[in-house]
């Protein structure tokens, strides 16, 4: 089967990559190579690289591909703050285009990596779900992710099958690691300067999800029967899959022996918390996807790589592995512009 994959050269795409090689698919890259450069070692390349901007995506990229699996983003709500039209045209319009010249092109499946981000602010007695749940998008990035999947949806056919998986906040070992999200970043935290240091009261509820582990549900949505997936969403984690800032904080201390935990005196206010089910893809999903990974072995994944890379503090604190930041000094050198193309 040949797969094109979009955003190959990130966070969650380089993993995936590598999953999918091992796999013996033939694995299309397309990438626009924003973060070029950002990589902490070598990482596997696919069969075929196409280097060009999602927005410029032609129904000649998609010649002889049956699957589709969408990452390409601007990747998470500060970025989507940093250019919130630009989060527009990349992650709404240009996934419709792709989508669009994707079933002109006769590939099989589309597979839509989305955000649980698009719940927003809810009452977290509750576990939200699926499709019951309220949708209450915050930011420009949830809500291009949440009106990408209602338009895709549409597209979806005997002959051309969409699904979206919602991942939660992704953790652990890749190439090119993110620091700006939570537990990397609190476990970076305590193996660069012995110390993390929490500004909420540690209350805000996080569902969580390993890179590998998400990596292998957008593989079950390759191999599912169209039946179990057609025009569906599922969100993306593991059982008991929902931890606090606190349970978060105190895991990646026990993976780094010897840091320290400390809760400022004056907490910054986060009103970003949630609890997510994970019962729809765990049951229908079940003979497709097998979580394998919790915090106690990502955390000692993460040690174990930085142990192995010599990883220090400016790498934790630098453009390698904070997003935002390397899109500001790409800008700020002039080699992207104002719309995020490279001059």
């Amino acid at each position: 089967m040949k797969i094109l994959v979009t955003g190959n050269r990130g966070y969650i795409g380089t993993v995936l990559v590598d999953i999918l090689l091992k796999k013996s698919y033939e694995v299309t890259g397309y990438d626009t190579d924003y973060y070029d450069g950002c990589g902490l070692y070598e990482f596997g390349q696919p069969i075929k690289q196409i280097n060009k901007d999602i927005r410029d995506v032609s129904i000649e990229d998609l010649e002889g591909i049956d699957a589709v699996i969408h990452l390409a983003a601007l990747s998470n709500d500060p970025l989507g703050e940093f250019a919130p039209r630009l989060t527009e045209e990349i992650n709404l319009h240009a996934t419709l285009k792709l989508a669009g010249l994707a079933k002109e092109a006769s590939v099989r499946r589309f597979i839509y990596a989305s955000s649980q981000s698009m719940y927003g602010i809810s009452n977290t007695d509750d576990e939200l779900d699926e499709d019951n749940s309220d949708k209450e998008p915050l930011t420009a990035y949830a809500r291009t992710k949440w009106e990408a999947e209602c338009e895709l949806k549409k597209l979806n056919s005997d002959d051309f099958t969409v699904v979206c998986f919602r991942p939660s906040t992704v953790f652990g070992a890749g190439p090119k690691l993110r620091c700006d999200i939570v537990f990397n970043n609190l476990v970076a935290s305590a193996y660069t300067t012995g110390k993390i240091e929490i500004n909420s009261d540690g209350t805000p509820w996080r569902p969580v999800i390993h890179v590998q582990d998400i990596s292998n549900a957008l593989v079950a949505g390759l191999v599912a029967p169209a039946e179990l997936v057609a025009s569906q969403s599922f969100n993306v984690g593991i059982i008991n899959g929902n931890y606090t800032v606190r349970q978060l904080a105190e895991a990646a201390q026990k993976a780094v022996a010897g840091s320290t935990l400390v809760f400022a005196d004056e907490h910054v206010a986060d009103s970003r918390t949630y609890k997510v089910s994970f019962n729809k893809i765990l049951t229908v999903l079940k003979d497709y996807f097998e979580p394998k990974w919790d915090l106690n072995s990502g955390g000692k994944e993460l040690v174990d790589m930085f142990r192995r890379i010599n990883f220090r503090e400016e790498d934790f604190k630098s453009r390698k592995c904070i997003r935002l930041m390397n899109l500001q000094q790409l800008v700020k050198e002039g080699k992207l512009n104002k719309n995020l193309r490279w001059v």
